[in-house]
């Protein structure tokens, strides 16, 4: 008897092929599993990743409560032309914050995962606003109502709170801050600048939408141009062990 002789008794036999699939998936999926077990942490030690400030975590939830996440990923992949396009692959540590992450499976607008800081503000806002006017064949929606929008920060402690409970390391001072925080962002020259700065190195501090009000377009103008800002890879080495 061949092997495709053997190979068709386990064909015809329906119990014979479950049970030897049910094999085959158990030894690939303990391949994948086990050596987890023997690693402290999966996730690399990044330098330079910090949680989102205030204002950014804000506009992340603009983000995805406007569901931009359907048309955009936020993951570059290690293939050649992706690398050449968007910049470095994406790594885990700069997601490690995110909850839920925005790796995304469709991109009928480009990768955003190094959006931040290829643009001017006023270029965000104006494609936010009108799309077409800054790219002509975008088939993007308008989101100008978002400058209009006023930012409800009542709740951003609890919104920070909730960050805690899911394991971001937002301390005391972070929550007891919140507020002061988003306002201090919106103006360098304030007051509470130095203390957000200490809180969130690398936070960029301006007038996101050149509005005198606090709005929705602020904060996510905010949350688009820290994407793929924390990590310096121009020193950044990969950890080839792990």
């Amino acid at each position: 008897m061949g092997i495709l002789d053997k190979h068709g008794v386990i064909e015809r036999n329906a119990t014979l092929l479950m049970v030897l699939s049910l094999v085959v998936v158990s030894i690939g999926g303990l391949v994948q599993i086990v050596p987890l077990f023997y690693l402290e942490n999966t996730i690399e030690d990044v330098d330079g990743m910090r949680p989102y400030t205030p204002l950014e975590l804000s506009g992340r939830d603009v983000y995805i409560r406007e569901g931009c996440y359907v048309c955009h990923s936020q993951m570059i992949r290690p293939l050649r032309d992706e690398v050449e396009r968007y910049g470095n692959y994406s790594l885990a540590a700069e997601s490690q914050y995110d909850r839920p992450f925005q790796w995304g499976s469709k991109r009928t607008g480009p990768d955003l995962a190094r959006v931040g800081g290829r643009y001017s503000d006023k270029w965000q806002v104006d494609h936010l606003k009108d799309p077409r006017s800054v790219v002509p064949e975008s088939i993007m929606p308008s989101y100008a109502f978002l400058a209009n929008r006023e930012l409800n920060i009542e709740f951003i402690e609890d919104r920070i709170r909730a960050e805690q409970m899911v394991g971001v390391p937002y301390d005391q001072a972070m929550y007891d801050s919140a507020k002061s925080d988003v306002l201090a962002q919106l103006d360098p020259y304030s007051d509470g600048i130095d203390g957000l700065l200490e809180r969130y190195p690398g936070a960029v501090a301006r007038n996101f939408d050149g509005q005198p009000e606090l709005t929705e377009m602020d904060a996510l103008v905010a949350y688009l141009q820290v994407l793929g800002t924390m990590v310096d890879f121009s020193t950044f080495t990969p950890d080839e062990s792990r």
